[in-house]
Parts: C-alpha cells; sequence; structure tokens
C-alpha cells in the first residue's frame, strides 16, 4: 500500500540516494578510485561519535541506525539509513569529527570512501556539489520535524509514526506480494521513539488487539497502516 496522499513520508525519509547517482562516469571514478568494500555482521559499529572523520561511507546492502549516547549511556537514535544512503559526509564537510556514531542493524555491505577522494571530487565535479546542498537541506528540514514530533507528540503517536516509516525502510528490501517484515529489536524502537521498553512492550499489545499489527519474534508486520495514520495524528492536511 502506498502512502501517497496519506502520511508526508517525505518528513521523515533523508535523500542521500541520490547523491551518487547517474554521475558522469570521470566524477564517478574520482570518488571510487580508492574505494574499499567491507561486509559487517549485525550490531558492529561503523563509526563512533568524536572520531577523527577519514571519510564517508556507501551503504550497498543493509540498514544502519545513526545514533547519539547520553550521559546514562543510553542510546537516542536519530535516523535509519537504508541501502544506497551515504552517511559520514557531513563531518567532512565541516572539517570536524563525527557528531554521531553509526552501527549495524542487520547484516551489511558498506563501501567506504577516503576524505580526500570524497573532497577531490567534490572539487572537481559540476553535478556534487549541488547534489549535496539540496541533500543537506532536505535533511535540516527532516531533523527540524523530527524535533518537533518529540515536542509535541505522546509516546504513543511518535511510535505510530516511528513503526510507519521503519515499514517504509524494510518495504524497500522486500519482494513484490511478500510481507513487509519490520526487523528491530524492542530496545532499538525504544530508542528510535524516545522512551523505555516497557512502554513499546504496553503499545505494541495494544496495537495488536486493535489489528493493526502482528508480531512473529521481534519482527513487526503492520496489517492496518491506515489505522497507524490514525493514531500518529498525521492527516492529509499536514
Amino acid at each position: 500500500m502506498s502512502l501517497a496522499g496519506l502520511f508526508p513520508i517525505d518528513k521523515w525519509n533523508f535523500k542521500s540516494q541520490s547523491i551518487l547517482n547517474n554521475l558522469p562516469e570521470d566524477e564517478y571514478g574520482y570518488l571510487c578510485a580508492n574505494m574499499l568494500e567491507q561486509k559487517y555482521n549485525k550490531g558492529e559499529v561503523i563509526f563512533r561519535e568524536g572520531a577523527v572523520a577519514s571519510g564517508i561511507f556507501f551503504i550497498k546492502k543493509g540498514k544502519v541506525k545513526k545514533y547519539q549516547v547520553d550521559q546514562t549511556g543510553r542510546e537516542q537514535i536519530i535516523y535509519v539509513a537504508n541501502t544506497g544512503e551515504l552517511i559520514g559526509y557531513h563531518a567532512i564537510l565541516a572539517d570536524e569529527r563525527y557528531p554521531d556514531s553509526a552501527a549495524t542493524l542487520e547484516e551489511c555491505v558498506i563501501a567506504f570512501i577516503p576524505k580526500e577522494d570524497f573532497l577531490s571530487a567534490i572539487e572537481k565535479s559540476t553535478v556534487l556539489p549541488r547534489r549535496l546542498l539540496k541533500t543537506l537541506s532536505h535533511e535540516f528540514a527532516v531533523l527540524i520535524n523530527s524535533i518537533s514530533v518529540v515536542a509535541q507528540r505522546s509516546v504513543k503517536e511518535r511510535l505510530a509514526i516511528t513503526l510507519i516509516v521503519l515499514r517504509e525502510k524494510f518495504k524497500e528490501g522486500t519482494a513484490a506480494g511478500e510481507e513487509i517484515m519490520i526487523n528491530v529489536s524492542r530496545n532499538d524502537l525504544a530508542n528510535m521513539v524516545g522512551t523505555g521498553d516497557e512502554n513499546i512492550a504496553r503499545f505494541l499489545t495494544e496495537f495488536k488487539l486493535a489489528g493493526i499489527l502482528r508480531t512473529q519474534g521481534r519482527k513487526i508486520c503492520i496489517t492496518d497502516v491506515k489505522k497507524l495514520i490514525e493514531i500518529s495524528g498525521y492527516g492529509t492536511s499536514e
């Protein structure tokens, strides 16, 4: 089921997939001259907050969580990056250390592009700088929207929004006709919503009893996305 006209999914997804699409061959060559591809197991850290930014990462397969850790050691998941997205480039562009951490949510294949190659490609490219500026502008709007939601929406509404967004993330790796299964731990889900595990368990049970979703172990299948959109507080006017 498409969310078009029902839920403003663009307010929740970055658009870094478009950065490398159809770049001129020579410009793509500069970018990938020394690219190294690596397989990651589920739960592996790709880079940590505060580390020196040595390059950017292109997710060729899988999903990655971007997060920060508070003083109590609790994660606050900022974003889930999907296949085709770039991560780590904000730090390179700002000439700063990584502002957050990144770790795999499942088995991934990720390509590392050294800082020098990325900056060289930007200098030589006529397309890349414009795409980066457009993407960064959109990401700023997405983050402002996320901050607003945390401040203004209830935990139940935030969980509904998170499940809708995750459904779209996992839809991309699902074959036509197959059920979309959201495969994240309850702890990660709680860290995305910004609440405790007990609240997640309580509301998931409530949603199950209402026929909105079903679970299979830790996997979640949304069976009535329209009801979930109603709970989220979003309508066609937003």
